[in-house]
């Protein structure tokens, strides 16, 4: 593989480390820590998002419980909203409110969580692995937090090629069989959804690439909630055009949660900074149970009739996503999708060797 290349330069902060906000020690009440921790968070991110500071102060908080680590929790909390603070400024540019040039990437797919379990990590696996198979180049990003990812076994061993966009984040490179895989790792204890780097600062130098798929994690209702930074920075409207995934399961919990998702964004897509889903996937089915449809709200209506079916797989439900492939009777349920988009042949076929693909 090829030297690898960014579209940012690292950024971090000037100067030494700051101190901690106050010893959480000494505070009484649970309310009164939280207020210690949130103003560490925000002392250099004065408006993190209330998803960025929730996760701070709910993780930071457990080590006020152990005496034993040694660890400064309002520190932490800092450094947290420090990192925050570094991407932010790294993903708002001058030109944040017109159109991300999306060319580098190829076709952009970013798939969204509707609800909880939805099954995005599956069908972003699903996906990259069809694309490889047909001989396309593809690129799988894993934007979730290393400790609740969906991908975190998707390759054999974790790949030597780093990129640092800043001194607590890293982006590392692996292969999927011949789809490179990137993921996030960190020194601190999570990564928040504002924390995830701005898109360019995820491309390597590996031309060309046909399609990069984009597994977007933290929870779809959280990356929804702002789509110029972190996360939600993948359904950014530009050229080409993105074409996110909406994953769902066949219920209608799952629906009337997907309908709230939507209406998060909406005010985006309104806007014309983000950009709607473009197709629905359903995992776990091969067609709608009797009764469920009848759950989609107004914006979730118009994709549930043309929506993707993708079966249910003992294997994976009980084994996760592992470095092996993923069945091919999974595979063929998404190689239609992407026939129709000009990313495989026709046919919607593709090899069945899997030489070289561990």
């Amino acid at each position: 593989m090829s030297a690898l290349r960014h579209g940012g330069g690292g950024v971090d902060a000037p100067g030494s480390e700051p101190p901690g906000a106050g010893d959480p020690a000494s505070i009484r009440t649970i309310d009164g820590l939280h207020q210690v921790l949130g103003q560490a968070a925000r002392r250099d991110c004065p408006d993190l998002d209330v998803a960025d500071a929730e996760a701070a102060v709910s993780t930071v908080a457990a080590l006020c419980a152990d005496e034993r680590s040694g660890a400064d929790p309002a520190g932490v909390a800092e450094q947290i909203g420090e990192a925050v603070a570094c991407m932010t400024e790294l993903a708002l540019p001058e030109s944040a409110r017109g159109p991300v040039d999306w060319s580098g990437f190829g076709a952009l797919i970013p798939v969204l969580a509707g609800s909880p379990g939805a099954g995005a990590s599956v069908l972003a696996a699903g996906l990259t692995d069809a694309l490889q198979l047909g001989g396309r180049c593809a690129l799988l990003i894993d934007a979730a937090d290393p400790a609740r990812s969906g991908l975190a076994a998707a390759a054999s061993s974790e790949g030597p090629w780093v990129h640092q966009p800043h001194r607590r984040l890293a982006v590392r490179y692996s292969w999927r069989g011949h789809a490179l895989l990137a993921r996030l790792e960190s020194d601190l204890p999570a990564i928040t959804p504002g924390m995830v780097p701005p898109p360019p600062a995820w491309l390597p130098e590996l031309d060309p690439l046909h399609a990069t798929v984009v597994d977007v994690g933290h929870d779809g209702w959280r990356a929804a909630a702002n789509p110029l930074a972190g996360a939600g920075g993948w359904l950014r409207a530009g050229w080409p055009a993105p074409r996110p995934i909406l994953v769902v399961r066949p219920t209608r919990p799952s629906l009337r949660q997907a309908e709230q998702v939507l209406a998060r964004l909406d005010p985006w897509i309104t806007a014309g900074a983000a950009v709607p889903p473009y197709q629905l996937v359903v995992m776990g089915a091969k067609r709608w149970p009797a009764h469920v449809v009848g759950a989609a709200g107004r914006r979730l209506d118009a994709l549930v009739g043309q929506a993707v079916f993708v079966p249910h797989d003992g294997d994976v439900e009980v084994g996760g996503i592992t470095a092996e492939l993923l069945p091919p009777r999974l595979l063929d349920a998404v190689c239609p999708l992407l026939a129709g988009w000009g990313l495989l042949a026709p046919t919607g076929r593709f090899s069945r060797s899997r030489k070289g693909s561990r």
